[in-house]
């Protein structure tokens, strides 16, 4: 996900990868360069209306340069996949000892809120983001996507810290319920954004639902590892 103020190239590769090669940099920074451009030009025409060869031209790149870095023009827009997850699945490998996973997902939102991570700045200047998404029905097609795709490899990570078989039916259960009240708190606390242009409210209803969702699942995981 992109927010509206697009920090430096430079910036955003020392803060992400550190410590990598220069032919690795130079990748990552050809990358973020055609991201940054196709959201550039996305907020500015909407979805729908930017085609591939634009979002080329402006980041200085050939049409295959593009494809060698996203599969679909979705992901132009939706590209974060892989830091979402991340950053989900390393907050439930490294709880703390008496934590449960299930928690380890709870603390993480209130950490979010607290302690803004970079990539993700939940509201905080996000408005147009999910305004955009929610006005292009393939940007909201593949959003579906990548919520089920998280889902199935929450469910992975779930069954692998607490033991069990990669394909628990409790794993599972929990994961779909946990990215259900993610997914509700999020668009709800956004829907309240819009309406007020009041981020500390929104913020609050984000936790206040997401605390809901976790006390929910985990009275539906009662008894289970997972709690």
């Amino acid at each position: 996900m992109q927010s509206i103020c697009i920090p430096s190239i430079e910036c955003w590769i020392e803060t992400i990868v550190p410590m990598v090669d220069r032919r690795t940099r130079k990748r990552l920074a050809t990358r973020r360069a055609i991201s940054d451009a196709a959201t550039r030009l996305i907020f500015d025409k909407g979805f729908d209306n930017v085609t591939i060869d634009e979002i080329a031209h402006a980041a200085d790149v050939g049409r295959m340069t593009v494809f060698n870095h996203f599969s679909r023009k979705e992901d132009l827009f939706l590209d974060r996949e892989q830091e979402i997850h991340d950053l989900a699945f390393d907050a439930v490998r490294t709880r703390s000892g008496g934590t449960s996973p299930i928690e380890a997902l709870r603390l993480l939102a209130h950490r979010l809120i607290e302690q803004p991570d970079p990539p993700f700045p939940l509201f905080d200047g996000t408005e147009r983001f999910v305004e955009t998404v929610l006005e292009s029905e393939a940007l909201k097609a593949r959003a579906r996507q990548m919520r089920d795709d998280f889902v199935r490899a929450l469910a992975v990570i779930l069954a692998e810290v607490a033991g069990r078989p990669e394909q628990d039916a409790d794993a599972a259960f929990a994961a779909a319920l946990l990215a259900a009240a993610w997914a509700s708190a999020f668009l709800q606390a956004h829907a309240l954004l819009l309406r007020s242009h009041d981020v500390a409210a929104a913020k609050r209803l984000f936790l206040d639902l997401v605390d809901r969702g976790t006390i929910g699942t985990k009275a539906a995981l009662s008894g289970t590892v997972y709690c």
